[in-house]
């Protein structure tokens, strides 16, 4: 049974849309698949629908985006939560509304030094979809200022960036509340990228295990070996599920699905917590 839990459609950053994702799924020969856009189930009933039809079973899902109070990013993996659930919803709702308020300034400053509009950008959003700096990556892309995603976010779109702006994320041990209580599964995503940024230490895993964390993504790209090490020890001790998974967004990056795995043991465990909504088969 081959099982990725991490995988990105066009209604956030990835490149494809949801029924085109399972079409994928399907043809990397996978038997279960995990959409997990950003901030958003809008792309689950249409990927319900492209599940059952290229015979792929669906974990319905979301990434939710988190900050510590000392500023670093934290990515938390929601796996059938209820999409309706007041608490998170309106949490969500928030983040997604401070995610389009900080693009349109992050675009008006890089307005000043590259050919660069706000309709740029739009031009690469699916409408309704999570706005975020891979869209403003495309349009950077498409106006030859560099080659792709990958290039502008290592230079014009990092963190450390004069262009960056931070926005409103909700504290990782307050999303896993939000999620428990809207009866999903907390995973926390590629915890240790270090080569993304800043990664948490200590007194975040506490705070996040103490509020309900299920598991962790263990096996995924990002993720260095060392680093998966110390993410294994700090499952064993504490009872944490173990994640593998391709983290997919299409073209938008070079992951591929089913690039690792999870465990269908652990599949089976998180079936078996997820009360908000069911895996589609």
């Amino acid at each position: 049974m081959r099982i990725d839990l991490h995988a990105h459609s066009n209604i956030s950053d990835g490149t494809e849309a949801p029924a085109a994702v399972m079409a994928a799924a399907a043809a990397a020969g996978l038997d279960v698949i995990a959409l997990t856009d950003h901030d958003s189930t809008d792309g689950w009933a249409e990927a319900a629908r492209g599940a059952v039809e290229n015979g792929v079973a669906l974990v319905p899902g979301m990434e939710i985006s988190c900050r510590t109070d000392q500023g670093i990013s934290v990515h938390l993996l929601s796996y059938l939560h209820d999409p309706t659930h007041e608490g998170l919803l309106e949490e969500i709702t928030k983040a997604k509304d401070a995610r389009l308020t900080r693009a349109e300034r992050m675009v008006t400053l890089l307005a000043e030094d590259y050919p660069l509009s706000w309709d740029d950008v739009i031009h690469h959003v699916t409408p309704g979809a999570t706005l975020g700096r891979p869209h403003i990556a495309d349009a950077l892309v498409a106006a030859g200022v560099v080659a792709d995603r990958s290039e502008a976010f290592t230079s014009i779109l990092t963190s450390h960036s004069r262009y960056f702006v931070q926005h409103y994320a909700p504290e990782p041990a307050l999303a896993v509340e939000l999620v428990r209580a809207a009866g999903g599964v907390p995973v926390f995503a590629h915890p240790v990228a270090s080569a993304r940024g800043r990664v948490v230490g200590e007194r975040t895993y506490r705070e996040m295990i103490e509020a309900g964390l299920a598991g962790l993504e263990v096996d995924h790209r990002d993720n260095p070996e060392e680093g998966r090490e110390f993410l294994r020890r700090l499952a064993a001790k504490h009872g944490l599920l173990m994640t593998g998974s391709s983290d997919y967004h299409g073209t938008g990056k070079p992951n591929r699905l089913g690039e690792y795995l999870t465990a269908p043991e652990v599949f089976a465990r998180i079936e078996e917590l997820g009360t908000g909504t069911p895996v589609i088969r």
